[in-house]
C-alpha cells in the first residue's frame, strides 16, 4: 500500500476495503444492533503517511460469490477470493495471499519493521554514531501527548520498544516490539535519530509484521 494511498486514515482504509468486498461479491457478516457494522478488522493500524508492505485483513463472510458461477474457474476457494477481490481494489493496494482461518482466532502483533531511507548527504558517522549510542542506552526518554489537543504529555522510556535499529545501505531499519502496554511511535523513531521527513529520500514504510501465533 503506497502512494498518495498512505494518507488515508484507519478508517478509511478500512472503508475502500469493505467497498471492494461488496463489489466483489463477497457476503460480509454484519454484527447486531442499530448500527451494524461489518465484521472486518485491520489488526494493527498503520500510521497516517507510512507505506506498508505487510498488511493482515480479516473479516468473516457467509460466503463469497455463487460457487456455480466460477465452477471450474478455480483450483480452491482461495484462489476464487483472491481473483475476485485483486480485481476490485483501487490502485496501490495489492492483494498478496487469502487464508481462511478458524472462526474464533486471534491476531495480535508481536514485532513490526520501519524502513526510513535517508538522503544521502545526511548518511554521515554522526547518524551511525547516534544509532549506536541509541541502542548501546538503557532507557530512552520521549515526551508523548496524552490527548488529542497535546495540552497533557507525560514522559515515556521507549527503549525496551526498540528491537533493533542498524544502517542498511542508504536505509535505516528498525524492529520495534508491539506488547499491551503499546510501542514507539515511527515520528518518535525519528526525533530519537534526529531526523524529519524533509532528511528522508522517500515515505517511510512498514515492512514486516510478526504475529503471536507466527
Amino acid at each position: 500500500m503506497g502512494g498518495s494511498l498512505r494518507f488515508l486514515s484507519h478508517a478509511e482504509t478500512l472503508r475502500v476495503l469493505q467497498r471492494a468486498c461488496i463489489r466483489a461479491g463477497i457476503n460480509l457478516q454484519y454484527s447486531e444492533g442499530f448500527n451494524p457494522r461489518p465484521r472486518m478488522s485491520l489488526p494493527l493500524p498503520r500510521p497516517v503517511g507510512v507505506e506498508s508492505d505487510d498488511e493482515l485483513l480479516t473479516f468473516r463472510a457467509h460466503k463469497s460469490i455463487g460457487a456455480e458461477e466460477h465452477e471450474g474457474r478455480y483450483t480452491s476457494d482461495e484462489a476464487r477470493i483472491m481473483d475476485i477481490l485483486s480485481s476490485q481494489l483501487p490502485e496501490g493496494f495489492e492483494l498478496i495471499s487469502v487464508n481462511f482461518a478458524e472462526t474464533r482466532a486471534s491476531y495480535q502483533p508481536r514485532t513490526v519493521t520501519y524502513v526510513f531511507s535517508v538522503r544521502p548527504e545526511f548518511l554521515d558517522e554522526q547518524l551511525q554514531n547516534r544509532i549506536d549510542n541509541l541502542m548501546a542506552s538503557e532507557s530512552l526518554f520521549i515526551r508523548r501527548a496524552v490527548d488529542e489537543r497535546k495540552s497533557n504529555y507525560k514522559d515515556m522510556d521507549v527503549r525496551n520498544f526498540i528491537s533493533s535499529m542498524g544502517l542498511e545501505g542508504g536505509n535505516i531499519v528498525v524492529e520495534c516490539e508491539v506488547t499491551a502496554a503499546g510501542s514507539v511511535r515511527v515520528q518518535e523513531v525519528l526525533e530519537l535519530l534526529k531526523l524529519d521527513e524533509a532528511m528522508l529520500a522517500s515515505p517511510t514504510k512498514r515492512t514486516r509484521v510478526k504475529w503471536r501465533d507466527e
